[in-house]
């Protein structure tokens, strides 16, 4: 937990700096504005589309105690839709476009040793993203139906949106300076522990004003973490190394 605990602060410490504050926005806005103009353009559209798939349930809810929800059933499905549409675009945006200058510069301020092994390519990059997404998007699908039991959708929701950063950040995170190996190792070692910084930063996308900095945010706390879980580790590869030669 302090090793979460420092990387969540040296996070919060370098969101201030001149180099990441020109980045710090830039997924969140792009991503406001590209799901802004389709509403502007679709939403009409969009909303008689899940008006007709929704009729049957409409049809259901009018019988019993949910009257209240049919009229609206087909606008709270097209807001739950496009909200994690928004919160997905702005972290592909961050990992793909923010995360390689983060660490680049994260390296060359904090780590200035540690070696670049290049584990990670660009292919095996798309690949993970792709993953990642595919498996979020049927989480998130099923815990559309929950949304109307209490607040069971939303922690679900956020549940989801850690693995999505994780899954995302971790990669992105280590592909420059891990090998391969190193990589499947440390996210071995360390599973609980992206998925509890994954977690802060999900919540953080239901906070407002924090959500406009949380892609970058979080994915300074990865860069932080895993960097430093690397240069760990090296060091008691090392170490053991030398032990094995005075033997």
């Amino acid at each position: 937990m302090n090793e979460i605990s420092v990387a969540l602060w040296l996070a919060a410490k370098r969101l201030f700096h001149p180099k990441i504050i020109m980045i710090l926005f830039l997924p969140v806005l792009f991503a406001l504005v590209f799901w802004g103009v389709l509403g502007w353009l679709f939403w009409a559209d969009w909303l008689a589309g899940l008006n007709e798939w929704t009729r049957p349930a409409d049809l259901l809810l009018q019988q019993y105690a949910f009257a209240w929800l049919a009229g609206t059933l087909a606008l709270i499905l097209l807001v739950l839709i496009l909200a994690p549409l928004a919160v997905v675009t702005a972290l592909l945006i961050a990992a793909a476009i923010a995360m390689p200058m983060m660490v680049d510069f994260v390296a060359r301020t904090d780590f200035p040793d540690l070696e670049r092994r290049s584990g990670g390519t660009a292919l095996a990059g798309l690949w993970n993203a792709l993953v990642a997404i595919s498996i979020f998007a049927v989480l998130w699908l099923l815990t559309l139906p929950l949304w109307l039991v209490g607040g069971l959708g939303a922690v679900l929701s956020v549940l989801a949106l850690a693995y999505l950063n994780q899954r995302l950040f971790r990669y992105d995170a280590l592909s420059a300076h891990a090998s391969r190996a190193e990589y499947e190792l440390l996210v071995r070692q360390s599973r609980g522990s992206l998925y509890g910084i994954g977690l802060i930063g999900a919540t953080l996308y239901l906070v407002p004003i924090a959500n406009l900095v949380a892609p970058v945010y979080t994915g300074l706390a990865y860069i932080y973490f895993t960097l430093a879980r690397l240069r760990d580790l090296r060091r008691y590869s090392w170490g053991n190394e030398n032990d094995n030669e005075n033997v």
